[in-house]
């Protein structure tokens, strides 16, 4: 255990060196900042849409699911970009500089070291991305006075899909440069929620192959059914047209994952925990 708690401690005074959390930091504010902005224009503009048929759409759970699915995207998006920044370079990028060889000797060993980097990296990420998930959803109660169907299973989903990702980047690391690996990690990324997207599309249009390539995909890159798992969640008790419109938007979902898909994710991380340890181990440095 002390070993890992030393391997972690190095991983972060390295970030700190390179400006890592600086970055995140700067980009954080931002978003936060113009979500404020946003959300307080969107229900303010949106509060006399629907007078006089108030029964037809709730303008007020409209709004707040519609920006609050955006942040939820944003959210998990600034917590991707963070945990692969933290593991981009754990093998290769950190040999090619000379940084890891002394870390490998005995009696710490290789696969100490590669746990120990995801689960550092795990932990920093899901922390940050609770508490942008819960400073946006207090910014979103604060202009609209709107809160999600479900609080807490959206949240645990990000940190679900952060720690899919960690994994993966660190596999990469074993074989790919440090740009490499992060350019492959981030198009795996945006490949994982185009699928998704392509799903709601599919779904609306009752069109099985589309569903068909979102299902697969949410096996292959778990980290996608659980987003999309959260924001089904958001709204998975609002009914009426309301809720019909919502499930067809850019950040909705006509329905949750399957209920496999959590002990699915457990089981996937571990796979490729498992393939990067083993690949790990094979690596001449």
């Amino acid at each position: 255990m002390s070993s890992a708690l030393v391997v972690v401690g190095y991983a972060l005074r390295e970030s700190l060196r390179r400006r890592v959390f600086l970055v995140v930091l700067v980009l954080t504010a931002g978003f936060l900042g113009l979500y404020w902005l946003g959300a307080r224009e969107a229900f303010d503009d949106t509060s006399g849409f629907a007078t006089g048929v108030e029964n037809v759409v709730d303008t007020r759970a409209f709004t707040g699911a519609t920006i609050f699915g955006m942040a939820m995207f944003a959210t998990l998006f600034l917590g991707i970009v963070l945990v692969i920044f933290l593991t981009l370079s754990v093998v290769r990028g950190d040999a090619e500089r000379g940084l890891l060889q002394p870390l490998v000797v005995r009696p710490l060993g290789r696969s100490t070291l590669l746990l120990a980097r995801w689960g550092g990296a795990t932990a920093v990420s899901s922390l940050y991305v609770l508490v942008v998930y819960f400073a946006a959803l207090l910014i979103t109660k604060s202009a609209g006075d709107w809160t999600p169907d479900h609080v807490v299973g959206p949240a645990l989903a990000l940190t679900g899909g952060v720690a899919a990702v960690a994994a993966l980047s660190l596999l990469g690391s074993v074989y790919l440069s440090t740009t490499a690996n992060g350019i492959a990690i981030f198009m795996l990324f945006g490949a994982g929620l185009t699928a998704g997207l392509l799903g709601s599309i599919g779904n609306a249009l009752e069109n099985d192959t589309l569903e068909d390539v979102a299902a697969v995909a949410s096996w292959a890159l778990p980290f996608e059914a659980l987003y999309q798992a959260g924001l089904h969640a958001l709204i998975s008790e609002t009914t009426g047209l309301t809720g019909v419109i919502l499930q067809l938007g850019p950040f909705g979902v006509a329905n949750g994952a399957s209920n496999a898909i959590v002990p699915w994710t457990l089981v996937y991380v571990g796979l490729v925990l498992g393939a990067a340890v083993w690949a790990f181990g094979r690596r001449d440095l």
